[in-house]
């Protein structure tokens, strides 16, 4: 009996959006598709990955079996979530491989593939947003997607240069001092409120941080740049896409080709928007 033909679209993500350091994130319109290889045939603009891509080793240790291929137009090592979404879309195809191509089935497997791309990835916010779309805060194997009274437009701004998480997570202080916590967890609440009310003016400072941002922007001058060009037009905010070094703005889309003109040319821009599917079964 020959296997069913099928595919795995899962969208970027972009983490923190500010202060929801490890707990939110958001999917963006860009994918990384991934597919079992079928009788040596693999799709066109794909590659067949070996033993050491982190989709492999997802698919394989949620019990996949046989190659994969893969092709991508997320940027790798920019802070636009390319492991995590490697990795999500490694377990979901192991889970429709073993229980068939089903998006229903899918649904109800997510708890299991959530803790199995967590475990994998160190931390939930990326998975979480490309397994389930939309903005999403997860935390203690729990995820859930946040009301969004806005279609906004996300510019990414993305420069050549790459960071490696391991090592942006080593500069950031492992204590936090009483006033930084609260204001960070008052600035989560707020976000979360004006994405759910549609109040963009509380949105600038909502997306400010105490945990990790200008630490991680002391060593990334150009992402500094862009961050603050940004926040010099009419944007609505702007955040470090995870560890850096893209820079995520959100702005209405009627503003989205001016406000990415002004962003440094030293840079990549993609217009994107809020992925609403997460991972899907194709």
């Amino acid at each position: 009996m020959t296997a069913p033909s099928f595919f795995v679209r899962v969208p970027a993500s972009s983490a923190n959006l500010g202060p929801g350091f490890d707990v939110l994130g958001m999917a963006l319109s860009v994918h990384l598709e991934m597919g079992p290889v079928i009788n040596g045939v693999i799709p066109a603009g794909a590659k067949m990955i070996d033993e050491y891509h982190p989709g492999h080793i997802a698919f394989r240790s949620y019990g996949g079996v046989g190659d994969i291929w893969v092709r991508s137009k997320i940027p790798m090592g920019r802070g636009l979530g390319f492991s995590g979404a490697a990795r999500v879309a490694g377990v979901v195809t192991a889970h429709a491989q073993k229980h068939g191509v089903s998006n229903d089935a899918l649904f109800a497997a997510r708890k299991d593939l959530l803790h199995a791309s967590t475990q994998l990835e160190g931390h939930p916010d990326n998975v979480a947003a490309s397994l389930v779309g939309g903005v999403t805060a997860s935390a203690s194997g729990e995820v859930v997607r946040l009301p969004l009274a806005l279609d906004p437009a996300i510019l990414a701004w993305v420069p050549d240069t790459q960071t490696s998480t391991e090592k942006s997570r080593t500069a950031i202080a492992t204590t936090l001092s009483l006033s930084d916590a609260v204001v960070n967890i008052g600035h989560t609440a707020l976000l979360m409120g004006a994405l759910a009310t549609g109040d963009v003016a509380l949105l600038r400072i909502a997306t400010q941080d105490r945990i990790h941002q200008d630490i991680r922007l002391a060593n990334a001058s150009s992402s500094k740049a862009a961050l603050d060009a940004a926040l010099s037009t009419n944007a609505w905010c702007a955040w470090l896409s995870g560890s850096g070094p893209t820079v995520a703005v959100m702005c209405a889309k009627s503003d989205a080709k001016h406000i990415a003109s002004q962003l440094p040319q030293s840079g990549d821009v993609l217009e994107l928007t809020i992925d609403q599917h997460g991972a899907v079964i194709i």
